[in-house]
């Protein structure tokens, strides 16, 4: 597989503390203790293609925009007035309740809202420009509305929220606690900004090819079908509340190391990666209507982003990847990004 290279291992070693070596009189020094076992975990055919926001990071420089009132002229469109302005053409479609396609008038007033708009770059993507304020990216969501497939245009301007300190003298810790990177922001802001006009690449027919960080995948039209199981095992852990606070998005399945992962239904591969630590291999697919299926904790990955997949087809295979404390799947459906019990729409165990 051409898009796929040898085996990456992730270690975490205890420390070892060292121990006093005197030499003895007469003698040779001791021979020293024996190292302490490390954990190791082994991801096998992570994809060598870094994802698109850490391809393309995004700057910071946000304009500044104050609240003020603009005469439509004649030639004006949305767009254009939001080049003149400053401003959003989404925000000031908002602030002005005007609906698709967003026809002004000659003489028309339009209230331009006032507020830090970010102008989106060539393959920039959500999580690139959250990471670069220090703010949420479901916050940026929120404030400019944006829904599914979440692609962003290139000169599209976003709104931000305000950050608790300035970009500028955020410190890394701060960032990092103000933005993290989630299955959430992976399906909403990790697709790269393309040109007016440009549609979203093709899907590709096996592993063997990858798309460039540089194209967005292209989101089937709609769902079409159920969800089947995407192996068969023990139940570890239902969705919901799993107790000392935490709340499981998703279900468990304990499974032998290298237990084939499939497809839960049709779809294009969206990611796959270990850049969210707690599931380590990770695999997310997306099959249209806002519904994606995530899975996680696999020691093999057999997929590439941009990939078609059918239902039932070998994604990958399970192991003990992330911080899962025995061999297991973790899986999960969302809609809209957002996550659902997957029992209430898997068949019968």
């Amino acid at each position: 597989m051409g898009a796929r290279v040898g085996t990456r291992s992730i270690i975490a070693a205890t420390t070892l503390l060292a121990a006093g070596c005197v030499p003895r009189a007469g003698n040779t020094p001791p021979a020293p203790p024996p190292p302490v076992p490390m954990l190791e975990t082994e991801i096998a055919n992570l994809p060598e293609t870094p994802p698109a926001w850490e391809a393309k990071p995004a700057s910071a420089g946000a304009k500044q925009v104050e609240g003020s009132l603009y005469r439509v002229l004649d030639g004006d469109t949305l767009r254009g007035v939001g080049e003149k302005t400053g401003a959003g053409s989404e925000a000031i479609a908002r602030a002005n309740s005007l609906a698709a396609p967003y026809t002004i008038f000659p003489g028309q007033m339009l209230r331009i809202p006032a507020g830090r708009y970010h102008k989106v770059g060539q393959g920039e993507t959500g999580i690139a420009i959250a990471r670069a304020y220090g703010v949420g990216w479901s916050d940026i969501l929120a404030l400019n509305g944006l829904q599914e497939p979440f692609v962003l245009r290139v000169g599209q301007r976003l709104a931000l929220p305000d950050a608790a300190v300035p970009p500028a003298r955020q410190t890394m810790e701060q960032r990092a606690a103000a933005f993290r990177l989630d299955i959430a922001s992976i399906l909403s802001g990790g697709e790269p900004a393309q040109p007016e006009g440009k549609p979203p690449a093709r899907p590709v027919a096996t592993a063997a090819r990858t798309l460039p960080p540089t194209a967005a995948v292209a989101v089937p039209a709609s769902f079409h079908g159920g969800f089947g199981w995407p192996a068969t095992g023990r139940l570890l852990t239902r969705f919901g509340p799993s107790g000392k606070g935490q709340i499981n998005q998703g279900v468990n399945i304990a499974l032998p190391r290298g237990t084939d992962i499939k497809a839960a239904a049709d779809g294009v591969v969206a990611y796959v990666g270990d850049g969210v630590n707690a599931y380590g291999g990770l695999i997310l697919i997306r099959h249209g209507s806002g519904w994606a299926t995530a899975y996680g904790h696999a020691q093999e990955l057999l997929v590439s982003r941009g990939q078609a997949v059918k239902r039932g087809q070998v994604i990958g295979r399970s192991g003990q990847s992330g911080f899962a404390d025995q061999p297991q799947l973790h899986f999960e459906i969302r809609q809209n990004s957002k996550p659902v019990d997957p029992l209430k729409h898997l068949p019968p165990a």
